[in-house]
């Protein structure tokens, strides 16, 4: 399977490309997208990377599993293409942004805009088959998503890590917390939301401070 992936994070994965499981893990999307509905569309896989060079990356928010709904997934986490409507999880993100930031609720549920300000979307696993959550996980894109934080970890200095829920929590283990600061509450699913575990978490206007402490621009969420 061919894959494009920004200049700047081609020469930090290099070796993860090289390594078998790699190589399987794209054979088998690769047979995936021949014989099945599967989603981002292929040439969305890794627009995480694409919007968010590697040098950029000043904040990281990590997902689980792409939308399996037709035309929502767009290679971002927890981001639609423009013109879908906005799934639970993203309409909970968007009123606390509300509330944290007095930001307006935004028309559109594509989160482009802030991987473009050096905020890396990413989910643990970076495609789906249409319909089934989960179909892709265990397949290799987890061991590769776990070599990209710790790559950011180990080079990268005062990143910002938002990990909503316990899954992202479980990513911690990559991250070397002394040279970077991680922000945690619940998952912004209705599930955990309804139990008072994400709203009031501030997470956005709590990164920015950060940023500012460091001299860094503000992300305009």
């Amino acid at each position: 399977m061919e894959f494009y992936l920004e200049p700047s994070w081609k020469a930090h994965l290099q070796s993860e490309f090289e390594k078998s499981y790699f190589k399987e893990l794209m054979t088998y999307v690769a047979q995936e997208y021949a014989q099945q509905q599967c989603y981002p569309k292929q040439d969305d896989i890794f627009n995480a990377f694409k919007w968010c060079p590697f040098d950029a990356v000043k904040v990281v928010i990590i997902g689980q599993d792409p939308y399996h709904g037709p035309g929502q997934a767009n290679g971002l986490c927890f981001s639609v293409n423009d013109g879908i409507a906005h799934p639970p999880s993203l309409r909970n993100i968007f009123k606390e942004l509300e509330t944290d930031t007095q930001k307006t609720y935004p028309d559109s549920g594509n989160l482009e805009a802030w991987a473009k300000q050096g905020v890396l979307l990413l989910n643990a696993t970076l495609t789906v088959r249409a319909g089934m959550a989960g179909s892709h996980q265990k397949r290799g894109w987890e061991t590769f998503t776990n070599a990209v934080i710790k790559t950011i970890s180990d080079q990268k200095e005062d990143v910002v890590f938002l990990l909503w829920g316990g899954y992202a929590k479980q990513k911690v283990k990559f991250i070397e917390a002394s040279k970077h600061h991680i922000i945690t509450s619940g998952h912004p699913s209705p599930l955990s939301a309804n139990r008072g575990y994400w709203f009031g978490n501030q997470s956005f206007s709590k990164t920015n401070v950060q940023l500012k402490n460091l001299g860094l621009t503000p992300i305009a969420w």
